[in-house]
């Protein structure tokens, strides 16, 4: 069974980690972390982390330690802490290589119609989470979808992180998360980049983490599977999207609400 078919469940699941693995302390840290408040709540839980973020503003801007090094922190924290792991790819080439490291491959929403990327991703057998393009209707990810399925590979999920607004904001719509569901495999809301504020004049994109519970609260109540969250012990001094991060610290309680919400409706489709 792939990770994305143990995921499909009543209870809600939490992928979650850095943006992007700035040391191998801090990653084993919020893993760790992390892993006490899922396994206190009772939900699955899937490490993020981005081995190399390819797409910045600005070409000053961190990219990362390594890409060797930090999947070999991803492949310790796998290991260590018997959790899945995460991380991004952005070309047929990382597919092969992040698959020895990894158990999902993770396609940016830029890069959910690059056909040979999601071949390649779904020739690697990891589970594989499609991020809804921000230009994209969520009726047309069944396309991406079937471009996954029709490789070989059944373990899809898919990702709503907001719709382009303009040029410097994001919107959420959901609507697409019943949608989405309809094509059968685990949907997942990205609560913290769905709150970025992408393309500002500075070249370093903005956020509204105020608004992290909000997102997040709206997407379980319309029956989200699973819920992706940055989260970084000090988002003020993260290498990257800091401003849309959720605090370390204040994830436990969050995630408490946010698991009691979901009894709450699971109790209202079954009395329905």
């Amino acid at each position: 069974m792939t990770i994305a078919e143990q995921l499909r469940g009543d209870k809600l699941f939490l992928i979650a980690g850095p943006c992007v693995i700035e040391g191998e302390s801090m990653a084993l840290s919020i893993a760790e972390e992390v892993l006490q408040v899922t396994q206190d709540l009772g939900i699955p839980y899937v490490f993020k982390g981005s081995y190399r973020k390819a797409n910045r503003s600005r070409g000053d801007s961190f990219t990362g330690i390594g890409d060797e090094q930090s999947l070999s922190i991803l492949r310790k924290i796998r290991e260590i802490y018997n959790i899945p792991t995460v991380t991004d790819i952005h070309s047929p080439e990382e597919a092969v290589m992040a698959a020895d490291y990894v158990d999902v491959l993770q396609i940016p929403a830029f890069l959910c119609r690059q056909t040979d990327l999601l071949k390649a991703a779904a020739r690697t057998g990891c589970s594989v989470n499609i991020k809804k393009g921000q230009f994209l209707s969520p009726e047309a990810m069944r396309f991406a979808i079937e471009k996954v399925k029709d490789a070989g590979n059944g373990g899809v999920m898919i990702t709503e992180r907001g719709t382009t607004f303009g040029y410097t904001d994001l919107v959420v719509d959901y609507r697409g998360i019943p949608l989405m569901r309809d094509f059968g495999c685990p949907v997942i809301m990205d609560v913290t980049h769905s709150l970025q504020r992408p393309n500002q004049a500075s070249g370093i994109t903005g956020g509204m983490p105020a608004l992290i519970e909000t997102i997040a609260r709206a997407a379980v109540a319309v029956g989200v599977d699973g819920l992706f969250i940055e989260t970084h012990p000090d988002p003020q001094r993260a290498l990257s999207d800091g401003a849309n991060m959720l605090r370390l610290d204040l994830l436990r309680g969050l995630m408490e609400r946010l698991c009691r919400l979901r009894e709450c409706v699971k109790a209202i489709e079954i009395n329905a």
